[in-house]
């Protein structure tokens, strides 16, 4: 991102889509960007929001639009819609915890029609999108979103020279057909089985030397000022890795300790199966806050919900969904969790400023998750 930021990419490309298309012209358009931007590219959550923060950044700066809307926009795009358009490495570790269920026998079928019928219950994930839209759309500001709605004034002009688009353009496409072809790679031929951190880290590399040649070949950058991009985009990032170094620890703790089979247990006693998914849903929520990691929720409890289900003789689909959509919800909240820290930084927003000022949106996708849950499990 700093390589395709100095490159003049971004620059070419807003002054493209504003002054040339007319398209930016107001608070709404300038959030609309990032979020749709969140929206079609969801090959993995942190790649996106850090490009949605990018390219919104200049764009919200223009239009007075503040850094923590950007977050919250950044936020709540990238994992939910990462879990619910699943041929990324969140669908590949989904259906390796789902087959393990069915090679022990629990449960029976092919695991990429139960992963598609529980992606079907991923109710979070739908609502935080739709709220999410509709807050952009009114320019609605709730809690402490409102004392951010004019903090940050208009930026001065980039000290980036504005150049043709294709500079950010190309290395973003070629980042995205490139995950496909390694998840291909690594999966032996199956996409769904491809290893998704395995895949982002080759993509990132060959991104890289591609980058390199294009960038160099058109005299854009020299080697110099391509090797000092590279290594001060990476001294931008050490602080987050420290965070987020610290942040996987604790995860790696309260695993250790089992907290989510121990809460798990206490909730399997005694409850109707009429509760049986919202139950999930909350305590894969709990758990995920608690650990600052969705895809760690879900390796917790999908073991633990497809057994309560099969005892209870309730949906399978439900149970898996109840615990996707726990599992982002907690994480959406989470100030530990690698998504929130990402997408602060891709905003230049505070950490703690971004979760305070997310989380009335996030309950209220939250609740309307629960309701439904609660609602299906009747039916």
């Amino acid at each position: 991102m700093e390589l395709i930021q100095r490159s003049g990419g971004i620059e070419g490309f807003v002054s493209h889509i504003q002054n040339k298309k007319k398209f930016i012209n107001s608070k709404r358009s300038a959030l609309l960007v990032p979020y749709f931007i969140g929206v079609f590219i969801f090959i993995e959550s942190s790649i996106t929001s850090l490009i949605a923060g990018a390219v919104g950044k200049p764009l919200c700066d223009k239009h007075n639009v503040s850094h923590a809307k950007l977050a919250f926009v950044c936020d709540s795009t990238s994992a939910p819609i990462s879990s619910l358009i699943v041929l990324n490495g969140w669908g590949a570790l989904l259906l390796g915890l789902i087959s393990t269920q069915i090679e022990q026998g629990m449960i029976s079928g092919d695991s990429v029609s139960i992963l598609i019928d529980a992606v079907l219950y991923n109710f979070y994930a739908m609502s935080a999108l739709a709220v999410t839209f509709i807050a952009i759309w009114y320019n609605i500001d709730l809690g402490a979103m409102k004392n951010k709605s004019v903090v940050y004034e208009v930026s001065q002009e980039s000290k980036h020279k504005s150049k043709s688009m294709f500079y950010m353009l190309l290395p973003i496409v070629m980042m995205i057909l490139l995950v496909f072809v390694f998840l291909f790679i690594t999966g032996d031929g199956n996409l769904l089985k491809g290893s998704g951190s395995s895949s982002i880290f080759y993509t990132m590399i060959t991104t890289l030397i591609f980058i390199f040649i294009y960038y160099i070949s058109t005299k854009n950058m020299t080697s110099k000022e391509y090797v000092s991009s590279v290594f001060y985009g990476a001294k931008k990032l050490f602080p987050i890795a420290i965070i987020l170094l610290f942040a996987f620890a604790i995860g790696k703790v309260t695993t250790e300790m089992q907290t989510g089979i121990y809460l798990a247990s206490l909730a399997n006693e005694n409850i109707h199966v009429y509760f049986l998914g919202s139950v999930i849903f909350l305590l894969s929520a709990l758990i995920s806050f608690s650990t600052g990691t969705s895809w760690g929720t879900f390796s917790i409890m999908i073991p633990v919900a497809v057994p309560m289900a099969v005892g209870m003789d309730a949906n399978i689909a439900l149970a898996i969904g109840a615990v996707i959509s726990g599992g982002v919800f907690g994480d959406h909240c989470s100030p530990i969790s690698d998504t929130t820290i990402i997408s602060s930084l891709a905003a230049d927003c505070e950490v703690i400023e971004h979760v305070k000022t997310q989380l009335p949106y996030a309950l209220i996708s939250g609740l309307i998750a629960f309701i439904l849950f609660i609602l299906l499990s009747m039916s």
